[in-house]
Order: structure tokens, then C-alpha cells, then sequence
């Protein structure tokens, strides 16, 4: 019986190790994924988008087509670059003042009012991937346009979409500005009236730009901050959004 040259068995035993490698390698990929996601799961991002995180406060329009959520591609449609929307004066006469909104997670709804008279109201998507906050809130700034990331990749929770419209951030003492929690439009879904959100309250793009357009501070560009003399509208949400 011939034996195998000193060659052969070197080969031989680099190909066996490139297999073991291999093998650690993947075993140590899936390994550090899972541990990723099980620190996902237990320690949810602080985050509402928690890869974007307000980094662009430009407010511009992005020249783009597509957009994915949940994984999946969508189309972006194009309408969204139309710059008119109706206000809720056009709808409804001069505005008297003393705005507010409430938010009802349990109903999934949203309500404007002026006073104790509300003006509009209309169905809303809250967070079903991840808590839409509860209490006290006023809009710090508001945004034309804004691109909104975040979710987990492979989990089939992933989201990265441009054009965002009519987005008003919110805050409160126990959620900072850094969390990225607000009121815009969505136009990746029609399920109003049923959580789908990651914590934001998603609204249909026209009711987004009636609200946008309503509430203060009043809108004097793509980006619009609140201040002393503008504050902006104060926003209640309440309830418990429904299991899904």
C-alpha cells in the first residue's frame, strides 16, 4: 500500500482546517447575532429610531423611489414632494388659540383641540414593535421630511424610510429629545386605527399635514423649532394600546 506523500497529507490537513474554521466561524457569527438579539429583546433600544436617531434635522426631501420596512422594499410614492397641504384653518376657520392633542392608545386615536371645542380627530397606528410612551408631552421641533431608521436585521423588524412627512418630535422630562418619539405621517401602511409603529404615533400623510400645519409652533420652513416665545403644542398620551 502506497503512501500518501508529505504533500498530500499537508493539503490534506489545511483543507480540515479550513473546514474547522469555517465552522467556528459561523458557529461564532450566529453565536454573537443571537446574543445581540436576546439583548435586543430584553434591553430595547432608547431609542424610538434606533439607528437614525435625530441626526438629520434638515428637514429636506430626499430624491429617492424606495424604502424598506419590515424588511421588505416599498415604493416611496411621489406626492410626498408636494409642498400644499390643506390646514385645519382652511378646513375650519381662524384657529382661537389654546392648542392641544391627546393621543388614545387604547382607541388608537388622535384628537386636536382648541379650548375645551375639538377640531379634528382622526385613526393612528401606535407601537406595536416597541412602546409608544404615556403622560405629558410639547413639541420641540417640527421637520418637512426626515429619514427614519432603526429595527433589527433578520428579525424582519428592519426599517429604513426617506421622506418621511410631517414629523413633530415630542418630549418630556423622562423622555429626553434624544429618543426620538413623534407625531408624522406614514405612508407605508394603511392600517390606521391599529398599532404599527416602534414607539411613534404614525398618522396618514393628510391628516399628518392638516395636524403639521395646526399645531405650534407655526411652521416657517422645513425645520421648525419651538421656543420661549413659540412654544410647541402640548401633547397628553394616554391608555394602553391593545394587544396584538
Amino acid at each position: 500500500m502506497r503512501k500518501k506523500s508529505p504533500k498530500k497529507r499537508k493539503a490534506k490537513l489545511s483543507h480540515l482546517y479550513l473546514i474547522k474554521a469555517s465552522i467556528i466561524a459561523s458557529f461564532l457569527s450566529f453565536l454573537i447575532f443571537s446574543l445581540y438579539l436576546i439583548y435586543h429583546l430584553l434591553f430595547p433600544p432608547f431609542c424610538a429610531n434606533s439607528i437614525s436617531c435625530i441626526k438629520d434635522l434638515s428637514g429636506r426631501y430626499e430624491e429617492t423611489k424606495e424604502g424598506i420596512f419590515l424588511g421588505k422594499k416599498i415604493i416611496v410614492p411621489s406626492t410626498l414632494s408636494y409642498d400644499y397641504l390643506p390646514t385645519a384653518e382652511d378646513i375650519l376657520g381662524e384657529s382661537t388659540g389654546n392648542k392641544r392633542i391627546t393621543v388614545d392608545l387604547s382607541a388608537q386615536t388622535l384628537h386636536a383641540y382648541e379650548g375645551d371645542r375639538e377640531v379634528f380627530s382622526f385613526p393612528v397606528s401606535t407601537g406595536k414593535w416597541f412602546h409608544t410612551p404615556t403622560g405629558d408631552f410639547q413639541i420641540w421641533i417640527k421637520l418637512r421630511y426626515t429619514r427614519m431608521k432603526g429595527g433589527v436585521p433578520g428579525t424582519g423588524t428592519y426599517y429604513n424610510l426617506p421622506n418621511v412627512p410631517y414629523t413633530m418630535y415630542f418630549y418630556n422630562a423622562e423622555h429626553p429629545k434624544t429618543q426620538g418619539y413623534g407625531l408624522h405621517g406614514a405612508y407605508w401602511h394603511n392600517n390606521f386605527g391599529h398599532p404599527m409603529s416602534h414607539g411613534c404615533v404614525n398618522i396618514s400623510p393628510d391628516n399628518a399635514g392638516i395636524l403639521y400645519n395646526w399645531a405650534d409652533p407655526p411652521t416657517k420652513s422645513n425645520t421648525t423649532y419651538a421656543s420661549d416665545s413659540q412654544p410647541g403644542t402640548p401633547i397628553t398620551i394616554y391608555g394602553q394600546t391593545p394587544a396584538q
